[in-house]
């Protein structure tokens, strides 16, 4: 079976709906410090008309007949039971660009690399691969995503401070299986015993 790669930000984030196990990499060439680690990404799509979406665009002055719809976004440890701590979430808020939905920007209410409201440009090339490019106060980041496959991802992230590069990132995502569809795969194993 094909992958269909999304090309525009809500069948982006349609695809990546549920909650994902993500490995990390990271380099940071302003020490010997590599870091590594697991967690888990949480994503569920919002409708434009959902108070969280209205929220950031009042926030940040845009009018809401612009935006498409948006995302919740947390991360959590791994294997962590209860909800994930508000601190480590943001909600993104699609608008995008008229004739051509492969590109737009994003209102977030909390950045990655700076926790602050910003606003992200993206395009969507033509294989695929979602660029997205922020700038904060003190650095530029930028990010480019895609899908292996409907259950595979990955991210690489560059984060540049004034004086040059500070970081780079890998991360590999994997979709993790509901306790349903669990217990849907085991009854479909032991029909084939």
């Amino acid at each position: 079976m094909l992958l269909t790669s999304p090309m525009t930000m809500m069948d982006f984030f349609r695809k990546s709906e549920g909650i994902w196990f993500s490995q990390r990499t990271v380099h940071r060439f302003d020490s010997l410090a590599d870091e590594s680690g697991i967690s888990n990404v949480i994503i569920k799509v919002l409708e434009k008309d959902d108070k969280r979406v209205l929220e950031v665009c009042q926030e940040q002055d845009v009018d809401p007949a612009l935006v498409s719809g948006g995302a919740s976004f947390a991360w959590q440890d791994n294997l962590e039971e209860k909800e994930p701590n508000p601190n480590y979430a943001a909600i993104l808020v699609d608008i995008p660009y008229d004739p051509n939905p492969r590109s737009g920007k994003f209102l977030r209410n909390r950045g990655y690399v700076e926790g602050i409201p910003v606003v992200s440009a993206y395009h969507f090339a033509d294989d695929g691969v979602l660029t997205i490019e922020t700038e904060y106060e003190r650095n530029q980041g930028q990010e480019r995503a895609w899908f292996l496959t409907d259950d595979f991802r990955v991210r690489v992230t560059t984060v540049k401070m004034m004086n040059g590069v500070n970081l780079m990132g890998y991360c590999s995502e994997r979709r993790c299986v509901s306790a349903s569809q669990l217990s849907e795969l085991m009854e479909q194993h032991r029909s084939y015993l």
